[in-house]
């Protein structure tokens, strides 16, 4: 969730606010916040309401999820490193604060290899207003061989997957379009045998010959058209020929856009796709159309919140149904949390002090797993908290890795997703 989503809005339920609502903030230490002073205690603008057999405290605002939270493993014990976007998304994504380093998802291709020989093993599907920070370092395959890059997929765009088919032309038929590839395969290999080592151009190869593959495999695996209506009703796509309303942020515009990319990533999943990543929020944009909500936490919490709990619960629901649950591993998670206190009168600041992720599936027990303070400012328990190597350690395991063994050589550096850090989450894996 790109911007950074508020864990004491969404699931991370904390009275106290409600009741100093208005009233000075003291955690009984000083505070230096990202880009404000603290103001006052900050109550929650929704309601927070029990769901599930475990009576888990939700919002308003992800209310859909409630049909899924027992499946759900909360850790809102988790702490940054940074309160600055882009090295908090690295962070997320790479398990570095600096460019330079593989994704998740490149780790999780060169770990496993891919089980499609039609479509990449690391797909990305972005938001479709633009790219997070970072932009596409957040799926770069670094020092990893190139065939592990995510591939870029836009679900609901005319074209999803850019430069996949040849421009139409009078002068451009298949056989020619054909012809012309097959050169470029001999001039490229040929080039290769001369510079052995420089596994780029390999890449490139393999590039133009999984295009050809996924002209049919990737035209059918995005067809959300050819899915039942009921299924398609359930992650909130709109009527064929309605259409939404992007000019402002609405519920039903994000619903449609975060439904369509949850439909499109199981649609990948069963054909084979290894590892997708779907991105809710844009760096830039105004009014605002990701969860930095600095100014308004209700303005652009509220529809990116109900479109995220909606697609992700269709999702849930719709892998069980078809028994997939088991073996998909669904991470949630943003660079960091927002604060208890208000900044302004309407916006909360960044607290990379604390916030939530949550995992399902893939052999990951529901509950709930390490607490924020009272205030949601800082984890309850300082000494075990819970980090980002410790939720990568923790996925790896699920995937069948050990993450202190995937490792590559690098400048003359063991490298890995986790670092020199990272534990396993025992209590939710069993």
């Amino acid at each position: 969730m790109a911007g950074a989503a508020s864990h004491v809005d969404m699931w991370d339920h904390k009275p106290l606010l409600s009741q100093r609502d208005g009233q000075p903030w003291d955690p009984g230490e000083k505070v230096e916040l990202f880009q404000s002073t603290p103001g006052a205690c900050f109550g929650c603008p929704w309601a927070f309401k029990p769901y599930g057999r475990s009576g888990k405290m939700l919002s308003d605002i992800v209310a859909p999820l409630g049909a899924v939270v027992d499946d759900l493993a909360f850790v809102h014990n988790v702490v940054g490193k940074t309160g600055v976007h882009s090295q908090g998304t690295l962070l997320q994504t790479t398990g570095f604060q600096l460019p330079g380093f593989p994704s998740a998802g490149s780790w999780v291709s060169y770990a496993l290899g891919s089980e499609s020989d039609n479509l990449p093993s690391f797909v990305v599907l972005p938001d479709h207003r633009g790219l997070a920070s970072n932009g596409s370092k957040n799926w770069a395959n670094a020092f990893l061989p190139a065939q592990h890059q995510g591939t870029v997929i836009r679900p609901g765009n005319a074209e999803p997957i850019a430069d996949l088919h040849a421009p139409k032309s009078d002068f451009i038929s298949p056989a020619s379009d054909r012809a012309g590839l097959d050169l470029l395969g001999r001039l490229n290999r040929g080039y290769a045998q001369e510079r052995p080592g420089d596994d780029r151009l390999q890449a490139r190869i393999r590039s133009y010959e999984l295009a050809a593959a996924m002209q049919l495999s990737a035209t059918d695996a995005l067809d959300v058209a050819s899915e039942p209506s009921y299924i398609r009703d359930m992650y909130g796509l709109a009527s064929e020929g309605e259409g939404v309303d992007d000019t402002i942020i609405n519920t039903k515009a994000e619903t449609e856009f975060f439904g369509r990319k949850c439909l499109v990533a199981r649609r990948l999943l069963e054909r084979g796709v290894r590892f997708v990543q779907i991105w809710s929020g844009n760096d830039n944009g105004h009014p605002r159309r990701n969860w930095d909500s600095h100014e308004d936490v209700k303005r652009d919490h509220e529809p990116l919140s109900l479109g995220m709990a909606h697609g992700a619960a269709a999702l849930i629901k719709d892998l069980k149904q078809r028994g997939m649950l088991e073996d998909t591993l669904i991470l949630w998670t943003t660079e960091f949390g927002r604060m208890p206190c208000s900044q302004g009168s309407k916006g909360r600041d960044h607290n990379p002090f604390v916030f939530t992720n949550w995992l399902c599936g893939g052999g990951i027990q529901g509950g709930t797993y390490g607490e924020s303070d009272e205030w949601g400012f800082r984890p309850q328990d300082r000494a075990n908290a819970t980090s980002v190597y410790d939720v990568h350690a923790t996925v790896l395991h699920q995937l069948g890795i050990d993450h202190t063994k995937l490792t590559v050589r690098y400048n003359s550096i063991d490298r890995r997703l986790t670092d020199v850090h990272g534990h396993v989450l025992k209590g939710m894996v069993g």
